[in-house]
This record gives C-alpha cells, sequence and structure tokens, in this order.
C-alpha cells in the first residue's frame, strides 16, 4: 500500500486545530492541487473564496450553525459555484439549467477533496462546513457574491490537535452494484448498526449511543435546508 491510498484510508475530521499557522507554500500547493482537479468540459465553474478577515470568521462560525472552528483553524476555504465569470466573458450564457448547477457541485466536491487530500498528506487536517447553507443568504452578502453564483460549503484547514478515530463506512458490497442496482439486505445494515454504535459508545470524544439507521433516519426525516432552492433562483441557477 503506497502514501497516497493511506492518506486516503487514514481520514478523519478534524475540528480541534493549534495555533500553529498553515505556511504559505503548503496553501499554495494545497490550493494547485485543488486546480489540478478534474472539471467537467473543462468549465472551471468553482470559485475558491478564502475567509482571512478575522471579523467575517467570527460570523461565519456563528451562521454555520456556532462551529466554533470555523472560526480558529489556520485557513478558511468556501467553495461556490461560480458562472459569473462565464457570463462576463459572453452574456449569452445561461447558466440556469439545473444540470449546469449539478456540474458546480460536482466539480466542487472533487476540486475540495483534492485540496483536503493535499493538505492531509502534508501532516495537516481539515473538516467540511456545510453548516454555511444554514443561513447561505447571510454568507453569500458578507462575501460578496454575484448573480450566477453560489455559497456550497466551507472547509477549514490547520495542524490537528486531535487524534479522533477513523469513523468506519457501510461496507463496500453494500455500496458497490454490478450491472444492475441490488436490493439491499437489511442483514448487512444490521451489522453495520452493531459496529456503529460500538464506535460511537467508545471513541475518544462525543460517545453517545446510537445507531447508523438512527442517526440518519432523524437527519432524514424532517425538511433539509428548503430555502436553497430558492435562494439557488435568486442567483440565477437551477430555474429549468
Amino acid at each position: 500500500m503506497n502514501s497516497t491510498i493511506q492518506t486516503i484510508l487514514n481520514h478523519r475530521s478534524i475540528r480541534k486545530f493549534t495555533s500553529q499557522p498553515i505556511e504559505s507554500e503548503q496553501l499554495e500547493t494545497i490550493l494547485q492541487a485543488g486546480l489540478a482537479a478534474s472539471s467537467s468540459s473543462m468549465l472551471q465553474v468553482v470559485s475558491i473564496i478564502r475567509v482571512t478577515d478575522k471579523e467575517k470568521r467570527t460570523l461565519l462560525a456563528q451562521f454555520a450553525g456556532n462551529q466554533g472552528y470555523v472560526e480558529s483553524a489556520a485557513e478558511f476555504l468556501v467553495f461556490c459555484i461560480d458562472y459569473q465569470r462565464h457570463a462576463s466573458i459572453n452574456p449569452d450564457v445561461q447558466a440556469d439549467f439545473t444540470e449546469l448547477t449539478l456540474i458546480g457541485a460536482v466539480d466542487s466536491g472533487i476540486m475540495a477533496q483534492n485540496c483536503l487530500l493535499a493538505a492531509e498528506s502534508m501532516g495537516l487536517g481539515g473538516v467540511y462546513i456545510g453548516g454555511l447553507r444554514n443561513n447561505v443568504q447571510k454568507v453569500d452578502e458578507l462575501l460578496g457574491l454575484p448573480k450566477n453564483t453560489a455559497i456550497l460549503f466551507g472547509m477549514c484547514l490547520g495542524h490537528p490537535d486531535q487524534a479522533p478515530e477513523v469513523k468506519p463506512r457501510l461496507p463496500a458490497h453494500v455500496v458497490v452494484h454490478e450491472n444492475q442496482y441490488q436490493d439491499l439486505n437489511l442483514d448487512d445494515i444490521q451489522a453495520y448498526d452493531q459496529t456503529m454504535q460500538n464506535y460511537y459508545a467508545n471513541r475518544s470524544s462525543n460517545q453517545k449511543q446510537s445507531t447508523w439507521s438512527q442517526e440518519v433516519t432523524s437527519k432524514l426525516a424532517g425538511e433539509s435546508r428548503p430555502h436553497i432552492l430558492p435562494y439557488l433562483n435568486s442567483k440565477g441557477l437551477t430555474k429549468r
């Protein structure tokens, strides 16, 4: 197993950081790794906003649900769909198709994962911040996004001040289907629930008594940020 695979398999979300800054050369490498990511039709529809202003960091931490590590991390990056640069090149650009929003979301995820893996390969750590979408309009206004752009998620990066356990994933045979979609075997989920219950109960912090099924059912049983569609529409995206 090479070092790249080891880095991928050892991924943990880091939410506690030391006060040590990330060196400028390291940050440049992280960003270049992101820019090297695959891009659908070479459209390059992602923008990254590096937030260094302390007051804005404080507000973003609040907007994200009072996640303090947004404020304390050495670096905080915000990933955005961006068709404004294309519209600036040619006003005939039609950015309001849902397919283009999907492309922007997919490409942003690919770029961000490249950034995170590059950071982790240097001994740094990070965590994605989807909580920015809790107050997405306020985040948008704070960061001054124009039309044809939209907030997707943030990313904290820094030197880890914790060493959490690797969180068990669903087994490959549940996720990987061959030739066609396979019906779920609930016995596999029951076994995974037991694995996750043991993990939650015995991890070094934030122990709880819960299973994966209980966690995802709680998450998916209610509304999931219903303000997102009107927000995207207001930015000229996802209208047809």
